[in-house]
């Protein structure tokens, strides 16, 4: 009876009512969130049709490209048919080094380069990629891009030249392969050796290796024609894929717990022309730039897994796998320091980057870059 009295009350009422009411508007709220949680991207309602992307990326084949087509594949589905990326290997539209000026001059709309590959247009890029005995690993270079401003840098540089670069993407380190064995820096004198240019073909020649500057489609080639004796090339799962075991006998790599000392981290990027990019809405702008984080991961661990897979066929087909001894690693110190000022000095943004990684790499983060090592060297530019 009370209760009927208390159910009957007025404000009762209210309450129940009140109730039914926040009942409907969180069942509302919660369709609308499983919505926006279902969908990645919403599509813009006055893209009436699907911009097509053309996207050229630096891989000739394996793992690296598989992954880069598998993820452009999912671009049209994730932003509801509003935008859509159409891949292509390397050289398939345009010559691997011709790959800046394609995505410039309108034949491609983007492209997925190794962001070394310009660093004799633009002697900056040198410092967006690995170099001797520079930044090490991984998170070295995020440290550089989101907390010292390498990012906003970078976009910079190649904005004069009318692109955006959208953002990094992580790769793993570079080897190399050889037809003769490499025990020591001695052994690199008058080897002819393929190298990616810039401060990685000065180191190797400072050091007495005949470097040559060739774009990675092209290394199998050249190691079987006898052109070359030896060549850095990515890692051991896409070289594999590209025969590499059928044309040298031997690999060379850094020390134990430093897999590479001239490139540990092969980055690549994403690059967009910049009256492409204007023409995209700021939300999707901010989405392909996350999206681009997301590629870099998959990209990565993709990599990674192939790699750590594919030593063990090496070694099963007969190739022998060296290590540079760590006593050897000062001797490359010595000859990189002078190479890191001597590109700083190229021109301003070379000098910008070069001063950012420089203090990353004094700092007790890392701490493996003391003043003593550059005394009399400094940056004019």
């Amino acid at each position: 009876m009370a209760t009927d009295r208390a159910m009957n009350h007025p404000s009762a009422v209210g309450a129940g009512a009140t109730r039914r009411a926040l009942l409907r508007t969180s069942g509302v709220a919660a369709a609308g969130a499983a919505v926006a949680l279902s969908a990645p991207f919403v599509r813009n309602a006055r893209a009436a049709e699907t911009t097509v992307w053309k996207v050229q990326t630096s891989w000739p084949a394996g793992v690296g490209l598989q992954t880069f087509k598998n993820w452009c594949g999912t671009i049209k589905e994730k932003t509801g048919g509003e935008l859509e990326f159409k891949p292509f290997a390397a050289k398939e539209v345009v010559g691997d080094f011709e790959l800046l000026d394609g995505v410039k001059n309108g034949v491609l709309e983007a492209m997925n380069s190794f962001t070394l590959y310009w660093a004799g247009k633009l002697p900056a890029t040198a410092f967006l990629s690995s170099y001797l005995m520079g930044l090490r690993y991984p998170h070295e270079w995020d440290i550089f891009f989101y907390s010292k401003g390498g990012l906003q840098a970078a976009r910079e540089i190649f904005a004069k030249q009318g692109l955006m670069y959208v953002n990094r993407i992580h790769h793993g380190p570079n080897i190399i392969h050889s037809k003769k064995p490499i025990r020591g820096i001695e052994d690199f004198k008058d080897l002819k050796l393929r190298v990616p240019g810039g401060m990685i073909a000065e180191g190797f020649a400072a050091i007495g290796a005949k470097t040559t500057l060739l774009p990675g489609g092209e290394v199998f080639s050249a190691l079987e024609k006898g052109t070359i004796e030896a060549a850095d090339y990515t890692g051991p799962a896409v070289n594999w894929d590209l025969g590499f075991q059928q044309v040298s006998k031997y690999i060379w790599t850094g020390p134990p717990g430093l897999e590479s000392i001239y490139q540990p981290v092969d980055l690549m990027d994403f690059c967009v022309r910049m009256d492409v990019w204007n023409k995209l809405s700021p939300a999707m702008k901010r989405w392909v730039d996350d999206e681009v984080q997301v590629y870099s991961n998959e990209h990565h661990a993709a990599i990674q897994k192939a790699d750590m897979e594919a030593w063990g066929k090496f070694e099963k087909a007969g190739t022998q796998i060296t290590r540079l001894p760590a006593q050897d690693l000062p001797k490359f110190q010595r000859v990189a320091v002078p190479i890191w000022f001597k590109w700083a000095n190229k021109d301003k943004d070379a000098a910008r980057l070069f001063k950012l990684q420089l203090e990353v790499m004094e700092s007790h983060t890392c701490g493996y870059v003391t003043p003593d090592m550059y005394k009399g060297l400094k940056i004019d530019a």
